[in-house]
């Protein structure tokens, strides 16, 4: 049967790391489904573009496309940005926005994956507070989702869990280091929520200096991959009207 194209919607950055990040990623979804076409578009700094790559496809002959946003929350970029730009492609494109990545359990599980890597054990977790950073946004909503998913995370057996982000809400990771020394946790560790390095994820890494363990950010971690073919397989089938029909 056929299958939409997925392009996925990076944000890009001027940090090489970022885009080698996400061509990582994505070469692991496509290992995942051999199947399935899989095209990089970014919005901003690199190469090859959304509209270039929405070009290329509807001169190929292409019909239908999963649109995918490589974001945690939904919040500016998936509201408005790649909605326009999604709405300025060739006619002929059927487009269907997929959902963001988060919230998702296999997020969280990612999350500890990289925790696990860089250190901690199962067996520290009771005694560990986590603080789950994220860039941060001005919008409430994103900002709301960030609290959930660490009440939610917290309910897994963490001693505590905090958020921070690295600009527009409060608090900074180095104030939520702080609050869990201040709580009694007998270790304190960083969990970027963030999926590729850059600007903020090194804000991050800087306020988690007073922090017994530092994450990697989630980038290619097959539990990331696993939810982008999830969004996808909700987004193509079945396949409606939708932006650009």
């Amino acid at each position: 049967m056929h299958r939409p194209v997925l392009l996925v919607v990076a944000h890009g950055s001027r940090d090489p790391r970022h885009a080698r990040t996400v061509h990582a990623l994505v070469q692991r979804v496509r290992a995942l489904r051999p199947g399935l076409r899989v095209e990089t578009g970014f919005l901003d700094f690199n190469v090859p573009s959304v509209p270039g790559v929405l070009e290329s496809l509807a001169a190929q002959g292409v019909r239908d496309v999963v649109a995918l946003p490589l974001l945690l929350t939904r919040a500016f970029h998936a509201k408005a940005d790649i909605p326009a730009v999604l709405r300025e492609a060739p006619a002929r494109l059927r487009i269907r926005q997929a959902e963001v990545l988060g919230p998702s359990p296999l997020l969280l599980s990612a999350l500890e994956r990289r925790l696990y890597e860089a250190g901690l054990s199962p067996a520290d977790k009771s005694s560990t507070g986590v603080v789950l950073a994220s860039a941060g946004s001005s919008d409430p909503e994103a900002s709301a989702v960030i609290a959930d998913i660490a009440r939610e995370w917290w309910r897994t057996g963490w001693c505590a869990v905090r958020p921070a982000f690295a600009s527009a809400s409060l608090p900074r990771t180095e104030d939520a280091v702080r609050e869990l020394r201040a709580l009694g946790c007998a270790r304190v560790a960083v969990a970027p929520y963030v999926l590729a390095p850059g600007f903020l994820p090194d804000r991050i890494a800087r306020g988690a200096a007073g922090a017994d363990v530092l994450a990697d950010v989630l980038g290619p971690a097959p539990e990331v991959a696993r939810v982008l073919l999830e969004r996808y397989d909700a987004a193509a089938l079945p396949l409606p009207a939708a932006l650009g029909a």
